[in-house]
């Protein structure tokens, strides 16, 4: 059995390129920097960023290159491909190893948005237009766990 998976969270490295196939397929590329941290012998911390080409296509192209922006966050779920051709001016064969992405997720966004975290009592919160806040009734009695049927 073989595998071929790649899982990565990190940051673009610089804006997503949106570009469309002859078939009208939308494509949309980006890099992705990563880090790893770890200590050396000495207990010094250590640190070192590898980057990444993303490749994703569709509908998801476009999401990508519609939210996405310098510096964000992304998860991409993917598989490694490497492809090559032969470069016009020197004739040499050329190389680039991309993640194909299957799937991806937006990551928190920076600066000054909450997205994600409960208002603080400054913040106002904003109740549906019709007036009706969705609440959990409680029954008012003891349950008794003899009644549970499992």
């Amino acid at each position: 059995m073989y595998l071929n998976k790649a899982i990565l969270i990190g940051n673009l490295t610089r804006d997503p390129e949106l570009r469309s196939l002859p078939s009208g397929v939308k494509v949309c590329s980006f890099s992705l920097a990563t880090n790893r941290v770890w200590k050396d012998k000495n207990g010094a911390r250590q640190e070192s960023a590898d980057y990444h080409n993303v490749v994703v296509f569709g509908r998801q192209a476009e999401t990508v290159a519609q939210y996405m922006k310098k510096g964000s966050s992304i998860l991409v779920e993917g598989r490694m491909q490497t492809r090559s051709w032969d470069d016009k001016t020197s004739g040499e064969k050329k190389y680039r190893t991309e993640v194909i992405a299957d799937r991806t997720q937006f990551g928190p966004r920076s600066g000054n948005t909450n997205a994600g975290s409960v208002p603080s009592k400054s913040e106002p919160s904003v109740a549906p237009k019709n007036g009706e806040v969705d609440t959990i009734e409680y029954p008012e009695e003891d349950i008794n766990p003899e009644d549970i049927p499992f």
